[in-house]
């Protein structure tokens, strides 16, 4: 189909301002349009019918903490550009239409390798769009590292040129992961803003103060709650206090990571999580490289990892490094764990991500003039069709998707 053509999507729930509505979805020139323009001002008909067959129609997910999968990991790839490619493919699967390929700490020559190949790219039937690069470490506390190589771990002792000198380059850089006790970080989150770049503060030993100071510099994002730093105390509550502060200006929005696989994060704490500031979550996988592929041993950054039992540890540890599921099945975990709306789970995969970015007016909805990026689920939410700029990029086996005279 061309992407100048009118398509009318029809017998469907659409999810649009938090609610489910039966309503047809007009795309073209890969975006959602108003179809009044359509009735009242050119007075045409669709090109295209796509007949949904009643499945709920919802935004494409967001990812904004992945570190890899099926086979490839970000931080050690010999060909970062066909890494990338392939887990763009894979991801479109599982309902992800646009995610942020994470780097974690790492030696000075990865990054000065790997940075300046990794590119923000629009998606399509090649794979998901690339937003930028979510940097996790190096400037992080030694005492909540994970999976982080410790001789790896910096301090920023020349504010914010210690980034320099350790990026090389912070161009197509959407997402910096610093823990907010380092000294001069005041001086390097309010450069980092300026350079459009969101700060989440996370892998931490700072108390809710050194959380609240970071915020109040411009700081916005939390790395994967709950995991890597101090847990709640009720005499300092450390960065989860942050959910609950009243020392945050009352127009700015924390927002927080956090992994519902089911093994990360506890379903209380979730519940605990999503009934203390629902505005803020955003579901992430924190996907490592053993996403999609069969238990055994394979490699995250510059340590040898091991998937057993459905966890990826630390090669000989009990330490978890990052998840194995999918999106979608976080996306499931977390509706079953909260008992919340399907709504609202959907939108903690696609709008709150959007809105932690930024990104919002193009992303994470489905309001007119945003991108054509959305998903086909079925009523257990299970993905059956991933499109993107109005293009369907996957469909799942046996999914017959009618359009017009024929089937896709």
């Amino acid at each position: 189909m061309s992407s100048f053509e009118l398509i009318q999507f029809i017998n469907c729930k659409i999810l649009r301002n938090h609610k489910l509505i039966q309503e047809h979805l007009w795309v073209r020139n890969g975006k959602i349009i108003n179809p009044e323009r359509v009735f009242f001002d050119e007075k045409i008909k669709a090109d295209i019918v796509v007949d949904c067959n009643g499945c709920i129609v919802a935004p494409g997910f967001i990812d904004i903490q992945i570190n890899g999968g099926f086979g490839i990991d970000f931080s050690n790839c010999e060909s970062i550009e066909s890494g990338l490619n392939h887990v763009a493919k894979n991801l479109l699967n599982s309902g992800v239409t646009s995610f942020c390929p994470t780097i974690v700490t790492s030696p000075n020559d990865v990054y000065k390798n790997v940075l300046p190949r990794i590119k923000k790219n629009k998606g399509g039937s090649h794979g998901a769009t690339i937003l930028g690069i979510h940097l996790e470490g190096p400037f992080i506390n030694i005492n909540k590292k994970g999976a982080h190589p410790s001789e790896c771990i910096k301090n920023l002792d020349a504010g914010f040129q210690s980034l320099i000198e350790t990026y090389s380059t912070l161009e197509n850089v959407s997402i910096i992961t610093l823990a907010p006790e380092l000294k001069q970080m005041d001086e390097v989150i309010r450069k980092l803003i300026s350079l459009e770049i969101t700060v989440s503060v996370g892998h931490s030993m700072g108390n809710l103060k050194d959380g609240e100071d970071a915020i109040i510099s411009g700081a916005s994002l939390i790395t994967h709650l709950f995991n890597a730093m101090l847990p709640f105390h009720h005499r300092d509550p450390g960065l989860v206090g942050l959910l609950a502060s009243n020392n945050i200006p009352l127009e700015r929005t924390v927002y927080f990571g956090i992994i519902s696989d089911g093994i990360h994060t506890h379903p209380a704490a979730l519940r605990i999580a999503y009934r203390t500031h629902p505005d803020g979550l955003v579901l992430v996988t924190d996907g490592v490289s053993a996403m999609g592929l069969e238990e055994g041993k394979h490699n995250i950054g510059q340590l040898s990892v091991e998937i057993k039992n459905g966890m990826a540890l630390v090669a000989g540890t009990t330490t978890l490094c990052g998840s194995i599921a999918t999106m979608e099945t976080c996306v499931n975990i977390f509706l079953k764990a909260t008992g919340c709306s399907i709504e609202y789970a959907l939108e903690a995969a696609s709008l709150h991500p959007a809105e932690a970015l930024g990104i919002s007016h193009i992303k994470g909805t489905l309001n007119f003039g945003g991108d054509a990026d959305f998903v086909f689920l079925d009523s257990d939410l299970n993905v059956l069709a991933t499109w993107i700029a109005g293009e369907c990029v996957y469909k799942k086996e046996n999914v017959l998707i009618k359009q017009g005279g024929g089937i896709i």
